[in-house]
Parts: structure tokens; C-alpha cells; sequence
């Protein structure tokens, strides 16, 4: 078995859900000598997260970002964390619904995802700055 494991330093994003699936790959071309395996993505921060969707119609990506504003919406009065403005509890909320990690199944050297998913970065922060992703890739070499 052959363990691989690379950082992704990505650049600030507006709020919003962005494809990252190619910046994965490129953090990690050795992903391409297994056979058979398994890839994690994690997220190193509190008020973003990661999910697999809708790849191809940009206006999923608008709808996701409507939905999440609807269900943690921005001033609730009952928060209490407001340290870091406004866009920050509900950031935390939305990180803890959607999750800091998505796994995918590796085969023949490539991520096992349907014809139309990709992986997103989900930045929940109107000002979020760069995030960082580990990338652990591990398998039987091909």
C-alpha cells in the first residue's frame, strides 16, 4: 500500500461555493500510481467547508449559497459569538452542516466521481482569506 499526502494553500474567494476539484489534482499527481484507493480532502478552518456536487450549472453553486443564507442567516440576535463580525457564527454553522472533509474513491489513478460532480470549496466568510486543504491519498499501486 502506498500513502501519499500533499497541502493546498488556496487563494481568498469570495462568499460562495467554488470548484476546486482540478486545484486537488494538481496538489497531488501522485494520485495517478494507484490502482485502487481512497482520497481525503480536508479543510484546516472553522468557517469554511468542503461537499461534492453539481459540477457543470453555475447557478447550483448560487442556489447553494441563497439555501445557506436562508438556514443561518447573517445578525441573528440570538448569537452570542460576534467577535469576528456578522458573517462569522453563521460561517461556523454552515462549515458544521456541510463538514471539513470529503472522501472519494480512487480508480485507475483518478477520482471515482460521477459525470457530474466536483468538489467545492464552500467559503462561508464574506472576507475568509486563503484557505489551506490537506490532501491524504492512500491505495494499492497500479
Amino acid at each position: 500500500m502506498k500513502i501519499f499526502q500533499s497541502s493546498l494553500q488556496l487563494p481568498p474567494k469570495k462568499r460562495g461555493f467554488h470548484l476546486v476539484t482540478a486545484d486537488v489534482l494538481h496538489a497531488l499527481p501522485q494520485l495517478r500510481e494507484l490502482k485502487t484507493g481512497i482520497c481525503q480532502v480536508f479543510i484546516q478552518h472553522t468557517s469554511a467547508s468542503l461537499t461534492i456536487n453539481e459540477n457543470a450549472d453555475p447557478t447550483v453553486r448560487k442556489d447553494f449559497e441563497t439555501y445557506f443564507s436562508k438556514v443561518a442567516p447573517e445578525n441573528d440576535p440570538d448569537y452570542v459569538h460576534n467577535d469576528e463580525g456578522p458573517d462569522d457564527m453563521p460561517a461556523h454553522l454552515k462549515a458544521s452542516l456541510l463538514g471539513c472533509s470529503v472522501t472519494i474513491p480512487v480508480h485507475n489513478g483518478r477520482l471515482a466521481l460521477g459525470t457530474w460532480q466536483g468538489i467545492y470549496l464552500c467559503e462561508h466568510r464574506n472576507y475568509g482569506g486563503g484557505r489551506r486543504l490537506v490532501i491524504t491519498a492512500w491505495g494499492e499501486e497500479g
